[in-house]
């Protein structure tokens, strides 16, 4: 029998916990009740003490030690706030601060930026000399910006990048003291294999990593007296506005977050979980074509353009099985501009849409030539759910009092199918329970078609089921490590899939890199039970029940992938501009 012991007693300020034998400092303290400041440290990521605000005393070692890394033994006395330590912590805090441009009522970090929090709680004022940084030229265009004299050499976004995401976009260089963080191999960020992810953005403790600011752009259409503007809500965004707009879950209803955008000044507001909706009317018309044709599978989803980067980027040979399907956003934008013309015709104006997204690849994708219709462009600017709570500050919209108010019609009315687009596996089971329908004229249980054991811990997950005949293999994914992992598998024949979900970032769009930012919290677990919830509670749970989508099939689209439908709703991604 082996002897190593599973727990171990530490005692921290005093306080004795029992944790596993395998734990850190950093854990024992938060058990004990003495949670110890962390800048660097993201859990299983990046865990290399090398800010060392996290430094504590532990009786018989003669230096202070980083919490985040060191294990615990059988009887370790931790002490985590005596003046030496504090002493060190704020010393450590001034060394960041010289090489930092802290630029806070200009920083579209303030007020969530961990640096500011910590330097506040360790009272470090005014430093002994003024910061040296150095400025670094970055495309203004791009969707991700980054401002080097931010930077603090945490590492984080280049764990993240590396072992979350799989693309090594980030690197550090030189020795510890002079390291600095930059694009692997000095390259152009546009060249650099990203994918848009944004998961270094809501990972990056300060503002030097941030998403392209479209706010101007529509502030100025809103103000403009020829121009109608049109917002257009992605599933996502209802689990997570509020909680930068300061509201409890219960507080940030659906209803609320309509009304806050009618109080911006918005036009006309709609829900891209109606796009979700006429999404899955022709992915799952297409994946039957494509099952039936016998072409190579599987079929990809392909609504995140995270994972198209992602796949023109990394595994251009998967490109062509992508459903040509554009994503829900780009639909809905596409169907608005053309019925919307005469309106706006008839009123002297022009459109001009604004869809919120979770997402910052969503920036990009609105940007692809190849995505516009005789319409002219689908979406004219996106606005990440972080500038959609800036513009509720910036037109100073008290939520909370707000009236519950309705969506805009025809293009608002959606199904619960649609609403669970915004978390990892509610693209798959959307199509399920509408590929049933199509296929036998009766609608398969909900539980048939259930992937939320989709998770983004996991590789992927796969299951096998009947559906009206067909013997189906499908699979999940979220997070481009475990997309990778998935694919690698796919291209060796261990693993044999006929349709496959693949969304970016871990979790789904609820875990977007255009999502409000909560230091060192994931949030996409919560953020998916809403959307859980929104759907078990909807009237309407299959797409093909939505009764404007069945409208606008009879009046404007004929069928699913009829000559207008390919006209309008579906692309050439491999065309597509990188």
């Amino acid at each position: 029998m082996s002897s190593e012991r599973s727990e171990v007693t530490v005692t921290v300020d005093g306080a004795a916990v029992t944790v596993p034998a395998s734990s850190t400092v950093l854990r024992a303290a938060k058990a004990a009740g003495s949670p110890v400041p962390t800048l660097c440290w993201m859990r299983r990521v990046n865990d290399i003490g090398s800010c060392r605000m996290c430094v504590v005393e532990v009786e018989g070692e003669e230096g202070l030690v980083p919490a985040c890394n060191t294990p615990v033994w059988e009887g370790m006395q931790v002490r985590t706030r005596t003046p030496r330590v504090v002493s060190a912590r704020r010393r450590n805090m001034k060394t960041i601060l010289s090489g930092h441009r802290s630029e806070c009522t200009t920083c579209e970090r303030t007020g969530t930026c961990a640096l500011q929090k910590l330097a506040h709680d360790l009272n470090v004022g005014e430093l002994d000399a003024e910061p040296v940084y150095a400025f670094e030229p970055w495309d203004p265009a791009f969707p991700l910006q980054r401002d080097a004299t931010k930077c603090i050499r945490c590492m984080r976004c280049v764990s993240e990048c590396a072992k979350v995401q799989y693309c090594s976009v980030w690197e550090a260089a030189g020795p510890a003291e002079h390291r600095s963080v930059g694009v692997a191999g000095g390259a152009p960020i546009a060249q650099a294999g990203c994918t848009l992810c944004g998961q270094c953005i809501t990972h990056c403790p300060t503002g030097a990593l941030t998403a392209r600011r479209d706010i101007d752009r529509v502030v100025d259409a809103l103000a403009d007296p020829d121009v109608l503007v049109v917002a257009q809500v992605a599933p996502a965004i209802r689990a997570s506005w509020g909680e930068g707009a300061g509201l409890s879950r219960e507080e940030a209803t659906q209803g609320r977050m309509v009304a806050a955008l009618r109080r911006i000044g918005f036009d006309l507001v709609y829900d891209v979980d109606f796009g979700a909706d006429l999404t899955i009317m022709e992915e799952a018309s297409e994946f039957i074509e494509w099952y039936r044709s016998g072409k190579p599978r599987p079929l990809f989803t392909s609504c995140c353009p995270g994972w198209v980067r992602f796949a023109k980027l990394h595994y251009p040979d998967f490109v062509p099985q992508l459903s040509t399907s554009k994503s829900p956003h780009q639909m809905q934008g596409a169907v608005t501009k053309h019925v919307l013309a005469d309106r706006a015709a008839a009123e002297g104006k022009r459109v001009f849409l604004v869809s919120v997204m979770p997402c910052v690849a969503k920036k990009y994708e609105a940007d692809v030539p190849q995505l516009s219709t005789d319409a002219g462009r689908d979406v004219d600017a996106v606005l990440s759910t972080r500038e959609f709570d800036r513009m509720i500050a910036l037109f100073g919209v008290n939520c909370a009092d707000l009236p519950e108010e309705d969506f805009d019609n025809p293009l608002g009315t959606s199904t619960g199918a649609g609403t669970i687009f915004g978390r990892t596996g509610g693209v798959m089971e959307a199509a399920l329970r509408t590929a049933g329908y199509f296929l036998t004229g009766e609608n398969p249980a909900i539980a048939v078609c259930d992937t939320t054991a989709a998770t983004p811990e996991r590789p992927w997950v796969e299951k096998q089921l009947d559906l009206a005949g067909l013997h189906l293999k499908v699979a999940v994914a979220s997070g481009l490590s475990n997309t990778a992992k998935l694919l690698d598998a796919l291209r060796a024949g261990t693993v044999e899939c006929d349709f496959v979900e693949i969304m970016a970032c871990p979790g789904g769009c609820v875990g977007g890199g255009g999502q409000p930012i909560s230091f060192n919290r994931e949030l996409h677990a919560e953020r998916a039970a809403v959307l859980n919830a929104l759907d078990g509670a909807d009237v309407l749970r299959y797409s093909h029940e939505n009764p404007d989508i069945q409208k606008l099939y009879r009046e404007r689209l004929g069928e699913p992938l009829s000559e207008t439908a390919e006209a309008w709703l579906h692309t050439d991604q491999a065309a597509w501009d990188i």
